[in-house]
């Protein structure tokens, strides 16, 4: 038993990295707990494991002390000194018991603890893995459903897709592959647990991280993005070099970059905006597609108000308020929108302090993918 159990711990201490001296401590101490429920015995022992030898022996140990209250746990001096003469009280008295059928009971405790000892490293391995890619995108394959959850398998775990992260609408099936977001890996009994989305904004961040190197390589830089997966979404970029059209290196040569992300998130509309730190601009851009005539900022209360052509009010709202409430997210102001009518009724449009400049009408590759993105926004 010695040798085979020599050699499987030096493989294991190569393959899986685990310390021979680990295993062998943590084998003495389960060997210590075999014994006093094998034997019934409640006394303090020790186990001695010398692979070298091939010997495994049980001590009992005793303390010395003047009276002798626990005979299972001390010894007195008197007795102590028939063993050795240069035993002191407070010293510690070992002798031992091992049983002679302890042999059988050890390999087999041994074996247990390996075994148990392997799936915790291999487990830790896998947490570690996993724990550093918290907050990144992984590709994965439905493996099971339930009620709540669907279990992707990433490999060496399976991470869990819970209902509140999944996509309105999505239907998942075994065998599809899908990329998933990595929010939370933590260890738990069972080993460990890896909880991905496929709602969460970072998903977004990813998969734009993913398909425009401008972005990867730190030219353009995602600042903000508001999100309400499987409808729609707005991001909002910006680029360290003004050479650099950050609105245009997202969406691609005819929206080809922007469109495989659409595809990845089965038809969820984005809009990509041009960040500014004038909240004037910024708020103008995040109402995309709609047009902006004049907006108005309130810097105390962090609102603006914005005034948009007649023609184009629902649209600058959007379904449900969608367009208003995304933009309001991605900039952090509140945006209240007028019609033109409206705000000039009101007296606040044009305002004589307002320096806003309306954008001109411009043609680009975006706005021909807008135009079917967007046609049903007024409805």
């Amino acid at each position: 038993m010695s040798s085979d159990l020599l050699d499987a711990l030096n493989a294991l201490e190569e393959q899986k990295g685990i310390s021979r001296d680990v295993l062998v401590e943590a084998i003495e101490a389960a060997l210590v707990t075999a014994y006093k429920r094998n034997f019934n015995q409640a006394q303090n022992v020790r186990v001695d494991l010398n692979l070298d030898k091939g010997s495994i022996r049980v001590f009992s140990r005793k303390d010395v002390v003047e009276e002798v209250e626990d005979d299972r746990l001390q010894i007195s001096l008197e007795d102590a000194k028939v063993i050795n003469p240069a035993y002191q009280l407070e010293d510690i008295v070992e002798q031992e018991v091992t049983p002679r059928n302890f042999g059988r009971i050890a390999a087999q405790t041994a074996k247990q603890v390996v075994t148990q000892r392997v799936r915790e490293a291999e487990r830790g391995l896998i947490y570690e893995q996993y724990v550093d890619r918290e907050d990144d995108i992984v590709t994965g394959v439905v493996e099971r459903l339930d009620a709540r959850n669907i279990y992707v398998g990433l490999g060496k775990v399976e991470a869990a897709l819970p209902i509140n992260e999944q996509i309105q609408g999505e239907t998942y099936h075994p065998h599809d592959r899908i990329k998933v977001y990595i929010t939370k890996v933590e260890r738990t009994t069972r080993g460990p647990q890896v909880i991905v989305s496929r709602t969460h904004p970072g998903l977004l961040r990813r998969l734009f991280e993913m398909e425009v190197p401008e972005i990867y390589e730190g030219i353009v830089e995602i600042k903000s993005i508001a999100r309400e997966a499987g409808d729609r979404s707005k991001i909002s970029v910006y680029a360290h070099n003004e050479e650099v059209d950050p609105v245009g290196s997202c969406v691609g040569a005819k929206g080809a970059r922007v469109q495989t992300i659409v595809n990845e998130l089965n038809g969820e509309k984005i809009d990509i905006v041009e960040w500014s730190e004038d909240p004037v601009v910024f708020v103008a851009n995040a109402l995309s597609p709609s047009k902006v005539l004049d907006v108005q900022v309130n810097e105390e209360e962090k609102s603006t108000t914005v005034v948009v052509p007649d023609y184009q009010l629902s649209l600058a709202i959007g379904k449900r308020g969608q367009n208003a409430r995304l933009a309001a997210k991605l900039t952090g102001w509140k945006i209240d929108i007028k019609s033109e009518t409206d705000a000039r009724e009101l007296g606040i449009y044009p305002s004589a302090t307002s320096t806003f400049v309306p954008a001109e009408d411009e043609e680009s590759d975006f706005d021909e993918v807008a135009v079917d993105l967007y046609q049903d926004d007024e409805e």
